[in-house]
């Protein structure tokens, strides 16, 4: 009998705050997934979440379990670079509860998201993955993503250097 609880993708509101800061700050405590050192609070995140409507080239998207409504993970599509003509470009990433890994939840962010930038004029999506990580790495060659290079000791964080590999995929009408 599967016991993993069921998961559904929905758009991030503004409910969710407490839930996606809590997430990520794991991976800022924890891991090198991400470059920021100190935990923030959901004030200082607020920002970032509403810069993400449910339309527009720039999503949140959250999976929560059926049933308890708990928040298991969530994918964005941000800006690639603040400068205009880049406008057609995003940035995608995935983060998921500690707890959440290995049950397929970043494939079901992912579709969602890329379906929602279907309809949108968006050009490319890139990532950045700190590395090592493998779980990450599949995630984004399974959407489609192809490797384009490495920045090499790119950030500090735990007292060493990491690397960070960037893909890339291509969007438009066929995606």
């Amino acid at each position: 009998m599967d016991e993993t609880p069921e998961v559904q993708v929905r758009p991030g509101t503004e409910a969710d705050l407490t839930a996606l800061t809590s997430i990520y700050n794991h991976y800022v405590r924890e891991t090198a997934v991400t470059f920021d050192i100190e935990p923030i609070t959901p004030e200082q995140r607020r920002p970032w979440l509403l810069s993400h409507p449910e339309d527009g080239p720039h999503r949140l998207k959250v999976a929560c379990e059926t049933g308890s409504g708990r928040i298991v993970g969530y994918a964005t599509s941000s800006p690639f670079r603040p400068k205009q003509a880049y406008a057609t470009s995003v940035e995608v990433s995935v983060y998921l509860s500690a707890d959440a890994g290995g049950r397929g939840t970043g494939s079901l962010l992912y579709e969602a998201l890329f379906a929602d930038l279907r309809g949108e004029d968006v050009h490319r999506a890139y990532a950045g993955i700190a590395l090592p990580n493998e779980a990450s790495v599949r995630l984004h060659q399974r959407f489609g993503f192809t490797y384009l290079g490495t920045y090499r000791e790119v950030g500090r964080k735990f007292g060493r250097y990491w690397d960070v590999a960037w893909y890339e995929k291509p969007l438009g009408p066929a995606d």
